[in-house]
């Protein structure tokens, strides 16, 4: 079986090379940055809590896969429509949820955006048009497709965003959900983060490609692949797709090539499960890191010192520590009144 170390076809999509930030603004930068310190930042603070016992249900981290949702992010609104899997702290982080009932919600305190109740694969965020994640693989895809239509049935210029892994397109509702979407021209685009991972195995051994993309060109759906780990990139194919949608067309479909720095859930890394993840994979995906790899040009375009670089972490992790320890000190729901909350 071909190791990940040796594949020449990923190596080629995924590299460690500086990224292109001509056309972009210092301050559109610096904003799409701190979006992902934070991103990464609160996802270190869940694994703590998490290994400590402060959370007790399981979380879904995607260190290391921060580029993909913030540039994604940059190019929609709050009446579009996301909807996320069961790893999706960054799809609604990017969006701008509140970070203090962000951190409630996974420690199942009242004042969470799902009143505690739901939890980290459970996130729902209305006011920034996150319309929820799931732990049924694929389970969203195909409500992804349904508010795309809705859209355009109603006439409205707003975009649905599908986010999946290598692991949901082996579902069979996501084959039906790409071809009704291209059959009614949805304006929705999905995008999946292929990882290379489904839980433990990696995608070699379930797959007989380890691209996704032939499954949009057999249901004739307009598809790029790109590095997840480079910015700019997915800003550039972001907001092409998503301003297309806009304008009547779609659907859309992007494969990100990445890779997550944890295991497939809590803190561990999982370096002894899947035939082909050691620590030299991880090891060499690291360098391919999407913050590191902004930081580089900020610094030679526009004089951002590493010394900048590390107060602007400080303060963010800062800002996280303060919405952690009051979500912390926040109480639990009533759960007596769970029954409130159910549709009978």
């Amino acid at each position: 079986m071909e190791s990940y170390s040796n594949n020449k076809e990923i190596e080629q999509i995924a590299s460690e090379a500086e990224i292109n930030i001509e056309n972009f603004s210092k301050s559109e930068l610096m904003r799409m940055l701190s979006k992902m310190i934070l991103i990464r930042k609160a996802e270190y603070k869940i694994a703590e809590g998490r290994k400590s016992g402060l959370i007790s249900g399981p979380v879904h981290l995607g260190v290391g896969q921060e580029a993909i949702a913030v540039g994604i992010a940059q190019y929609l609104n709050n009446q579009d429509k996301v909807f996320g899997a069961h790893r999706s702290h960054a799809h609604i982080l990017s969006l701008g949820i509140n970070l203090e009932k962000f951190f409630a919600e996974i420690l199942a305190k009242s004042t969470g955006i799902s009143k505690g109740m739901g939890g980290s694969m459970h996130l729902f965020g209305d006011s920034v048009g996150f319309c929820g994640s799931v732990p049924i693989v694929a389970g969203t895809v195909p409500l992804a497709v349904g508010a795309s239509l809705a859209n355009k049935l109603k006439g409205e210029k707003n975009v649905s965003i599908s986010y999946l892994g290598d692991g949901a397109m082996e579902e069979g509702v996501v084959h039906e959900s790409l071809n009704f979407a291209r059959i009614k021209q949805c304006p929705i685009v999905f995008v999946v983060e292929n990882n290379l991972f489904s839980s433990h195995l990696n995608i070699n051994l379930r797959q007989p490609k380890n691209l996704t993309q032939r499954f949009a060109k057999a249901n004739d759906i307009e598809s790029r692949v790109l590095d997840g780990n480079n910015l700019t990139s997915i800003c550039k194919t972001s907001e092409e797709f998503i301003n297309r949608c806009r304008n009547g067309e779609g659907p859309f479909f992007i494969e990100a090539i990445t890779y997550r720095w944890f295991g497939h859930v809590d803190w561990r890394a999982d370096i002894d499960v899947g035939v082909n993840r050691s620590e030299e994979d991880l090891k060499r995906w690291k360098r391919k890191d999407p913050i590191t790899r902004l930081k580089r040009p900020l610094k030679r375009k526009f004089n951002f010192s590493e010394n900048d670089f590390e107060n602007l972490k400080k303060s963010i992790q800062y800002e996280i520590n303060i919405a952690w320890n009051r979500a912390l000190n926040d109480v639990p729901p009533e759960w007596e009144k769970t029954f409130n909350y159910v549709l009978s």
